[in-house]
This record gives C-alpha cells, structure tokens and sequence, in this order.
C-alpha cells in the first residue's frame, strides 16, 4: 500500500496533468469557435454557385442532340469498377473517438465494395498511420497517375494507399481544397477512376455532428448532398459534448442561416434570359471542376470543426477524471496519515500506562 509520500506526489503529478488537460480544452474551444464561424461563413457561397450552376443546366445543352451523350464527363455516370475514397482525419490525437469513427466508416466503406477497386486519398496524419497498416502504398506521383493512366505499374492489392496529406487541417485554406480538387477531377476526366467519395464527419453544431460517406464525382444533382451511408452520433457522446459546450459558453444549437439561404437559392435563378459573357455551355464547362472544389473545402472545413469540438470533450472529460482522481488520491491520503496519528496516540497512551 502506497505511504503519505507516494500519495502527495501522485496528486501532485495528476494535478499537473489537469493543468495541461484543462489548458487543452480552452484552446480546444477557442478553435472552435473559429471553425464554426469559417464553416457557417462559407455556406451561402457553396449555395449561391449551386443555384447559378442550376441555373446553368436549364440554358446549357449538357446531352449531344446527336448521339445523346452527356456533354461534360463529370455528369456522366459509369459503371464503378475503380473509384478513389477521399478519408479526412485529423493530424492529432487526443480527440476521443474523432479519428476512429471515421476509419470505422471507411473500412466499412471499402469492404462493401468487395469487387470494386479502390485508391484510398488519406487527408490526415492519424488516418495515414493506422490506415497504412491495412493496405499497401503506392509510389506513383500524381502526375505520373495523370500522364500515364497508371498503366506503367501493377495493382499491389485491390484497395491501394495513392496519396496522402498531412498538416492540411491546421492552415487551412481554399487552395488546399482546389490543389486536391483538380487532381480529383483530372483523374475522373482521363476515366482511371469511375467515382469519388468523400469520408468525414459532418458537423452542424456541437451536438449535431455524423459521419458520412459522400459521393461528389459524379455530379448526379446540383446542390444535393449524394450520400452513401451516414452514422449518427450516440446520445452519451450528445450529452458529454454538449455539457463541455456549456462549460465554455459555446452555444449548441446550429446558427440560423434561413435568412441568408433563402436568398442564395434566389441568387440566378430568376425565370430571365440572363445575358452571359460567355455562353452558358462554357461558363458550365468552367464552374463545374469549381463545385467540386468548394464541395470538398466544405467537408474539410467541417471536418476540422468537428474535430475540435471532439478535442474539448475529451479533454473536459480528461480534466474531470483528474478532479476525480485528485479528491480519491487525498481521501486515501488523510485516512493514512490519520491512522498513523491514531497508532501513535495509542504507543504513547499504552507507554504511560506501562510505567
């Protein structure tokens, strides 16, 4: 049994520890809030672009008159028999179930396309370390994928790691999400992949957050989230997230952005005969490869909000179980050191009565 020493300088390290855990959840929350307000501020773009490209539809001729082929390759949709999964993790840890929730989603994801070949895009520093002990690493660069159309090497297995990014969530910007983007749609055009999903976790406030599997190649409807499966969180997981939200003073219910939706779903689509610079083919042609950008800098947006809010519960909970601990750890000190108090009253006593 540990003595008063060993005790003291147990409640002393955790009490250290609760320091850093509590420091965490601050800079965790400050984070937060910071996510919140990029995401929420880059929601009425992402819909203001899907209503002009709806609108586009409507004037463009997006199918041959002649042969009644779809006009531009990313709205045809073709048989997968190879499609590219784009997994968004976080670079840290110590974000409870963040990470493994969507891994779990992923892995789910790739085992039931058992006849699909599929080219994993990791985004994340916890996914590439974890996901690499399943699945073999391709070395080919991403121009080489493009130029040659990976005919100038042989599958290692039916589900291959072919790129991966870290430090992106960090500093993120919207060129991170084109660079990526571009590659996407460039590898789509040249047919080397017959589909593109995106996994993260969606987050729409604290308490309301899941993990989905997107799909955002092809384009099958304007302004439509295309989802193949989503998982919602449990409701201990609500609770513990919202009593940290409180505790910070952030609020949990979704801002209220009806207002502005409102008026980017107006935004071009006036039932005029809009006069275009250039011709609403070409304005098509251009905006669409942009769609899928500012779709996939939504989901990392989203993505890093969510998991910072993950980080803050974690670490309210890791500083609570310190608490916890501290108050066990100085009970059993007291009753110790009271005990040996007791043993020497009871030496002194049973001396003076010997004499």
């Amino acid at each position: 049994m540990a003595n008063v020493l060993d005790l003291r300088r147990r409640i002393r390290s955790v009490k250290n520890t609760r320091q850093i855990t509590k420091a965490m959840k601050m800079v965790a929350a400050a984070k937060l809030r910071r996510g919140q307000e990029r995401a929420f501020a880059a929601r009425p773009y992402a819909r203001m672009m899907a209503s002009v490209l709806a609108s586009l539809v409507r004037r463009a001729d997006i199918y041959d008159p002649e042969t009644g082929e779809v006009t531009n390759p990313l709205l045809d949709a073709r048989p997968e028999k190879r499609i590219t999964v784009v997994v968004i993790t976080g670079d840290k840890g110590f974000a409870g179930a963040f990470n493994t929730n969507v891994l779990k989603a992923a892995n789910r994801f790739v085992a039931e396309r058992g006849n699909v070949e599929l080219d994993l895009e990791i985004i994340g520093r916890k996914g590439r370390d974890i996901l690499r002990h399943s699945y073999p690493v391709t070395s080919v660069k991403e121009d080489e994928q493009i130029e040659h159309g990976d005919i100038t090497r042989n599958r290692k297995a039916r589900v291959e790691i072919t790129g991966e990014r870290t430090g992106i969530l960090d500093k993120l910007t919207f060129d991170h999400a084109a660079h990526i983007a571009d590659f996407l749609v460039k590898r789509y055009v040249a047919g080397q992949t017959d589909g593109v999903y995106v996994v993260f976790n969606e987050f729409q406030s604290v308490i309301a957050q899941r993990v989905v599997v997107e799909r955002i190649l092809p384009i099958r409807e304007i302004g439509q989230q295309d989802i193949a499966t989503a998982a919602e969180m449990e409701l201990e997981e609500r609770e513990e997230m919202g009593k940290a939200a409180r505790d910070m003073g952030i609020s949990l219910k979704p801002e209220d952005t009806r207002e502005a939706d409102e008026e980017a779903s107006k935004f071009g689509t006036a039932q005029v005969d809009y006069i275009y610079e250039q011709s609403p083919k070409e304005l098509l042609q251009a905006l669409l490869p942009r769609y899928i950008s500012t779709q996939l800098y939504h989901a990392l947006l989203e993505s890093s909000a969510a998991e910072h809010a993950a980080r803050m519960t974690a670490m309210d909970a890791a500083t609570n179980n310190a608490s916890e601990m501290i108050d066990a750890y100085t009970l059993t000190m007291n009753r110790l050191r009271q005990a040996a108090i007791t043993k020497e009253i009871i030496e002194i006593v049973s001396g003076a009565a010997a004499l």
